[in-house]
């Protein structure tokens, strides 16, 4: 139990993109619960625009360990490394709460300067489905015991409750904030009017993809009920399958390469997304877009929609039909049209 009023909490999360989006829920309860709270976030570079629009996080701090362990040498390592740890030192927290449970994490979460009377926090034990490493509890002065079975955001909602002294209620909220740096285009006059559906094709496994001819397919039917496709890409081999599914359609757009804040706010503007377990799906459901999410492995339980009317995930093996993605989104499609 916290025996002082809080005013610093520091949230070391530091990646990946969909892990980040799961975090954000903890935040939103923190501050309803002590409000005048200053929260930091320490996270990859990569993340930092997208945390920076997480509301009422204070300071979002940057650090690149990613990168410095593949030259941990190199001067422009060590550099970098002592410019994190002085912008992290720069305060005193009440509270560091690690949200990663990894041995990096763990070492930031050391790193950090507390109060006199401030505590580290950090998972006592593994979830199904979660990385987990040691160091994490060997730092935290005191660690949190979790059921093993619990979807990603309630981990972090649990962890941050019981660290804090609160009680949660009600459905996570993410606090994303979009912007006006979206990039949708000027539509032609055989388009206008017509709102975009963003088909989130990409990922970084394989395994989790869905057929290029199903993408396709979806594409006509979504042109057929009056949808334009957007298509977002974010490398070589993704603008190739993009360009491959827009060839096939209706006045489909490829979306130029775009940074993380500018890819938040287009997708934020779009009528729908349907798309697999990515980084990008997650933002969708971050920024309550209507989103159907396609899972080729009985994980959406784990980091899938949580009891949403405007989002629902679909699971089958090898993967969803065709038909089955088509009825979870016509379940949401209403509610695109009023977005």
């Amino acid at each position: 139990m916290v025996h002082k009023p809080l005013t610093k909490v520091l949230i070391v999360k530091l990646s990946s993109l969909g892990d980040v989006v799961h975090a954000m829920p903890a935040v939103q309860d923190i501050l309803q619960a002590l409000p005048g709270v200053h929260i930091d976030w320490v996270v990859e570079r990569g993340f930092v625009p997208l945390v920076a629009r997480c509301a009422g996080i204070r300071r979002v701090i940057a650090c690149e360990i990613r990168t410095w362990r593949k030259k941990p040498l190199a001067v422009t390592t060590r550099k970098q490394w002592q410019q994190f740890k002085a912008e992290l030192q720069q305060e005193e927290y009440d509270a560091v709460i690690d949200l990663q449970g990894l041995t990096k994490s763990a070492l930031v979460a050391w790193l950090a300067r507390t109060q006199a009377q401030g505590v580290r926090y950090a998972m006592a034990n593994q979830t199904d489905g979660s990385g987990y490493e040691a160091p994490t509890r060997w730092v935290a002065d005191r660690a949190i015991v979790l059921q093993p079975h619990v979807h990603a955001v309630e981990r972090s909602r649990i962890v941050c409750a019981q660290a804090l002294g609160y009680t949660y209620q009600g459905a996570p909220r993410c606090g994303l904030l979009a912007g006006s740096m979206g990039q949708l285009p000027v539509a032609s006059d055989s388009s206008l009017g017509k709102p975009c559906v963003a088909l989130v094709h990409g990922t970084s496994r394989k395994d989790k993809e869905w057929p290029l001819e199903h993408w396709v397919e979806l594409g006509k039917w979504l042109n057929a009920a009056g949808y334009r496709v957007a298509l977002p890409q974010g490398s070589a081999q993704e603008l190739a399958v993009s360009q491959a599914i827009a060839a096939q359609l209706d006045q489909a757009w490829v979306w130029p390469t775009m940074t993380l804040d500018v890819v938040t706010d287009t997708l934020a503007q779009c009528a729908g997304v349907i798309g697999v377990d990515s980084g990008l799906s997650h933002i969708a459901v971050a920024l309550d877009v209507p989103h159907v999410q396609i899972y080729n492995f009985d994980t959406a339980w784990r980091t899938g929609p949580q009891d949403c009317l405007l989002q629902k995930s679909i699971f089958a093996t090898p993967y969803p039909t065709l038909e089955q993605v088509w009825q979870a989104w016509l379940a949401v499609a209403p509610l695109a049209r009023q977005h």
